[in-house]
């Protein structure tokens, strides 16, 4: 999600994810349907029927290898954030005891500045 996405409410980012996915898809197979037409056209020996069922059959695979493609990096990404996420958490926690840990020596700095008057 980008940043500008990031801002908007949940409802609205996903509209545009879902509007996002169905445009990839319909993409994916347009380009599918003309590989599809190139392999029938180079098989001149096809009836109109057999051409037909060619494609049929091609879309439908390079269209089954798209969706697991597609799964395969929702997956990856879903992991990504959960790790990203995890070292965010370690690294923000990291900075708030640093900053205690300076902001106490600060305190006993002055404490003792003070005292040593």
């Amino acid at each position: 999600m980008s940043m500008a996405r990031a801002a908007e409410p949940p409802g609205i980012a996903t509209g545009i994810n879902q509007i996002e996915g169905y445009l990839l898809l319909q993409t994916e197979r347009d380009a599918a349907r003309e590989r599809a037409r190139r392999l029938t056209g180079r098989l001149d020996w096809l009836t109109s029927a057999q051409r037909a069922e060619v494609e049929r059959l091609y879309l439908q695979d390079q269209l089954a290898v798209t969706e697991r493609t597609l799964r395969t990096v929702v997956r990856r990404c879903e992991e990504l954030r959960a790790e990203y996420q995890q070292v965010y958490r370690t690294l923000r926690r990291r900075l708030l005891l640093i900053c205690l840990l300076g902001a106490a020596g600060l305190v006993g700095g002055f404490a003792a500045a003070l005292t040593v008057r």
